[in-house]
């Protein structure tokens, strides 16, 4: 670890990681100074190698700590153009080994610099590969994180305390700590591929929404990004051309009031969701949710569209998954997990409304999944989709 601390120069500060097993793990602070000197939250790992601050500003993260594999962090500096959302939700920033310098044309500030700016704790110097392998073997659990030594120093049984305490993501709803206070739109913004097509008009329900949807949507039309509390009446009233559901963090059954709002969508308008979207479609056909072990956050993961056999490498980040045969009698299944064989993907049968689990946007990640807004857009035009083959190698999550 090299010159964590936010004072160029000074040193470092001793800081430790104690996970609700009790696992310990020290380190050194940087970024700001916890409030009350403790930093709490779910541990989770993401494998993507490059993006940290796309992932650090991704609402979907909310109530987690985010533990970076890749163990060199940093060195390519910050820029407000890569936010994905207008604040930080995320609890803390676990790595391994912060760059003293950063680097790049683009860069405005230090990752350091930043989590400064927005009020997020890291913890640097960690055994980040053990922590990891903690995790699969393990599941995500509460931690907490903050100095041990010095001044403003809380010590390892506070920390202890504070992890036990951390409640996790289970039964909270966290989508009403991201979604946006009032509506706004974002107006079309043609990407040149089509110039011919009408463009349409799309309301985006905001569960935790991504700028960089955001900005796909907005190739297909207006969109038009309403509160995660809107109803369907409201969301009607917009006249759309279709509603999308979008990312978000945390336990999808613990927002039955979307759930209960996209039913009575489904049907008037054409659906298409993303990540806890997905989910919230799975919840309005009667499906089930499940919590995975450690849940799928990376750019790397192999989805295969088992409608064409075709294999995608995809960005993921979610905890909890639609169990996929709790689905079957009213959607095809036409996305799998080649990792686990998790639902990555359905369509109702009647052709009215589909979702992926992974996210077609990346940002982190690769782009091979884009083609999915296209489909919206073909969604969007006709009223409803072909039926989709049915899946053959489908798991149940």
């Amino acid at each position: 670890m090299n010159d964590t601390n936010p004072k160029s120069g000074a040193s470092p500060i001793v800081a430790a990681l104690v996970l609700a097993d009790g696992s310990v793990f020290e380190g050194e602070h940087f970024g700001a100074v916890p409030t009350g000197g403790v930093a709490s939250g779910e541990v989770v790992f993401n494998t993507a190698l490059t993006g940290y601050q796309e992932v650090i500003t991704d609402p979907s993260y909310a109530g987690q700590i985010i533990n970076f594999t890749y163990p060199h962090i940093g060195n390519y500096g910050t820029t407000p153009q890569d936010n994905e959302s207008r604040s930080v939700f995320a609890r803390g920033v676990i790595v391994r080994d912060l760059a003293r310098r950063h680097s790049n044309w683009r860069s405005e500030r230090s990752l350091n610099e930043f989590l400064g700016s927005h009020d997020l704790s890291g913890i640097g110097g960690v055994d980040t590969r053990r922590l990891t392998k903690l995790i699969r073997s393990n599941g995500a659990m509460p931690g907490a994180f903050g100095p041990v030594e010095g001044p403003g120093s809380v010590g390892l049984d506070r920390l202890r305390e504070a992890a036990k305490a951390e409640a996790g993501t289970d039964g909270i709803d966290l989508v009403a700590q991201v979604t946006a206070a009032q509506p706004y739109t974002r107006d079309h913004q043609p990407d040149g591929a089509d110039g011919s097509s009408a463009p349409f008009t799309i309301v985006a329900l905001d569960l935790g929404i991504k700028t960089t949807i955001i900005d796909q949507l907005a190739t297909l039309g207006a969109v038009h990004v309403m509160p995660a509390s809107s109803t369907a009446a409201t969301i009607l009233a917009a006249k759309p051309d279709g509603v999308f559901l979008s990312n978000g963090p945390g336990d999808p059954r613990e927002v039955d009031y979307v759930v209960e709002t996209v039913k009575q969508l489904l049907g008037q308008v054409p659906v298409f969701g993303i990540c806890l979207g997905h989910q919230i479609l799975g919840l309005a056909v009667g499906g089930r949710i499940t919590k995975l072990p450690f849940g799928h956050h990376g750019a790397n993961h192999p989805v295969m569209d088992t409608t064409t056999d075709m294999v995608e490498i995809t960005s993921q980040n979610h905890n909890f998954a639609v169990e996929a045969d709790s689905v079957k009698n009213a959607a095809i299944i036409t996305h799998i997990n080649l990792n686990d064989g998790v639902c990555e993907g359905l369509q109702l049968r009647d052709g009215s409304a589909f979702s992926v689990q992974h996210h077609p946007e990346a940002s982190p990640g690769p782009h091979d999944s884009r083609y999915l807004f296209e489909r919206f857009a073909d969604l969007m035009a006709n009223g409803s989709l072909p039926v989709a083959a049915e899946s053959r190698g489908t798991s149940d999550a």
